[in-house]
């Protein structure tokens, strides 16, 4: 678990973001899962494409470059549908509409910060 600033001004961007570890939990992602809510993500690192086949709810995508730069955004994808991008090293799922709701843009640089619980 961590969070998500914003590299310029350390604003906190996303407060609760799950990091899945290993291939199988990046497989799965949010597959079965409860919707997420608002300040809430998962990272999936690596990964540069997405799929929401079986989803039920629609996501926003955030595909970042290996240095945390948002190269993508990708809103209201809904279930059987599939987005990437070429220069994404990582992809933070957001419950749909959150990434307008953070504020987040093509060009921003946000970090991962592990949190200390």
């Amino acid at each position: 678990m961590g969070a998500l600033h914003d590299r310029r001004d350390g604003r906190c961007v996303v407060a609760r973001v799950w990091k899945p570890a290993g291939a199988w939990a990046r497989m799965r992602g949010l597959l079965g899962r409860p919707p997420l809510g608002a300040g809430e993500g998962m990272l999936l690192e690596p990964c540069g494409a997405v799929h929401t086949f079986g989803m039920r709810y629609a996501l926003d995508l955030v595909f970042l470059d290996r240095g945390g730069r948002v190269a993508k955004l990708a809103r209201g994808v809904g279930p059987w549908r599939v987005a990437g991008s070429g220069s994404a090293h990582a992809t933070l799922e957001l419950a749909d509409g959150a990434a307008a709701a953070c504020g987040l843009k093509v060009g921003d640089v946000i970090d991962w910060r592990e949190s200390d619980r």
